[in-house]
């Protein structure tokens, strides 16, 4: 039977030097007992998918509401889309898989309901209260809002995987997190997970856009990447339907930019001579990126899908609805703090302001409980079908 000091050996003898070790964490900021069974970044995972934030993600969009179809992607496939990739490159690289698996399965906990346009309308609301942003929301979740054992608040997990949520920074997002300001750039793993994020909803989102039909395939022609392998299945395979030309175009885009990815983190370590996870904290910067010659192909992917799809009209209606229901719950909340429910109001801190506490009980909302309060409290607005 495998016990933790054999993950802990198995560790020490098979990943890279400047790999993240999890019997060399920092540890957690309330001392507990070692488990006798799992490693200290594989008992952090746990902890994140047995918490409430972590199933809410099923029902929180990801491009799409929910009520619009059950095959778009959510904000949980999202993330078990990002663990994977996490996981596949760090392997490929002998970096610690567990690590990157627990910063992925928890980076968007702190979402709000309706995805980005939820959240912008959420940071105006909280404008004179310190804003709002879902990195330092699913921080927020993790150290304070999941509230599971008696001797502390939060799930209590390690700092290197605290760590990775912090600073976890992709295209649109630019967290900015005290505690972690002074300590160096992360771990690789870390770094792994912002690029998988990328990785995954640039093809993902373009797998949705194309099934909903927002997208039309000719409309790609002009995008380098997807022009090119399209044309190469279409020829391999040309009495498919359309959507198996679809689905093989995304999986080789995917397997194109992991590869690139990987090869480009290896050739960056060795540039930079990096040894050691102190070499990382030190001199580490952008360790994980696309190589120069895949990133501008991959910034057309990206304006394409930000024009025709994050722009288009059916997006931005659903958008304009998020925008009413969240600036609307907040208000009503704020006016009448009773509305909230009696289980959440009994969570509040001493000292606590209550604008926050409403942004903490409104970024927990599903987009479908989000509907259903704003229908309770007499909204009056029928979201968009």
């Amino acid at each position: 039977m495998l016990q933790r000091k054999d993950y802990e050996k198995r560790e020490s003898e098979t990943l890279a030097p400047c790999a993240m070790l999890s019997q060399k964490s920092l540890g957690r900021e309330f001392p507990e007992d070692e488990c006798e069974f799992r490693s200290s970044f594989q008992r952090d995972r746990d902890r994140i998918v047995h918490s409430e934030a972590f199933r809410r993600l099923e029902y929180k969009t990801q491009v799409f509401v929910n009520h619009e179809g059950d095959y778009y992607r959510t904000r949980l496939t999202h993330t078990l889309e990002v663990a994977q990739i996490s996981r596949g490159i760090a392997r490929s690289l002998r970096l610690n898989e567990d690590l990157a698996e627990a910063i992925s399965l928890a980076h968007d906990l702190g979402h709000t309901p309706f995805g980005h346009s939820g959240e912008a309308t959420m940071n105006r609301m909280m404008k004179n209260f310190g804003g709002f942003e879902h990195n330092r929301q699913s921080y927020r979740v993790v150290t304070l809002l999941e509230y599971r054992y008696p001797e502390f608040t939060g799930l209590n997990l390690s700092y290197e995987v605290l760590e990775g949520i912090a600073k976890h920074a992709s295209e649109f997002d630019r967290p900015s997190i005290g505690s972690f300001t002074k300590q160096g750039y992360p771990t690789i793993e870390a770094q792994i997970v912002n690029i998988a994020d990328e990785i995954a909803y640039l093809n993902h989102d373009l797998d949705d856009g194309l099934k909903s039909g927002l997208i039309k395939i000719k409309q790609l022609s002009g995008i380098g990447l997807w022009n090119k392998i399209f044309r190469e299945v279409k020829k391999l395979y040309p009495d498919v339907p359309e959507k198996i030309w679809i689905y093989q175009v995304v999986r080789r885009l995917i397997h194109l930019f992991v590869s690139d990815v990987q090869m480009e983190i290896g050739n960056r370590i060795a540039s930079e001579n990096i040894k050691t996870i102190e070499d990382v904290r030190h001199k580490g910067k952008n360790l994980a990126d696309f190589s120069e010659g895949l990133k501008g192909e991959v910034g057309k992917l990206r304006k394409f899908l930000f024009v025709n799809l994050y722009k288009h009209k059916r997006v931005e209606e659903m958008a304009e609805t998020a925008q009413k229901i969240v600036e609307d719950l907040f208000k009503k909340y704020r006016d009448d703090p009773k509305l909230l429910s009696q289980s959440f109001r009994c969570k509040v801190e001493k000292d606590y302001i209550l604008e926050r506490h409403i942004c903490d009980y409104i970024a927990g909302m599903t987009d479908r409980f989000a509907m259903s309060e704003f229908d309770r409290l007499g909204g009056g607005l029928t979201p968009p079908r």
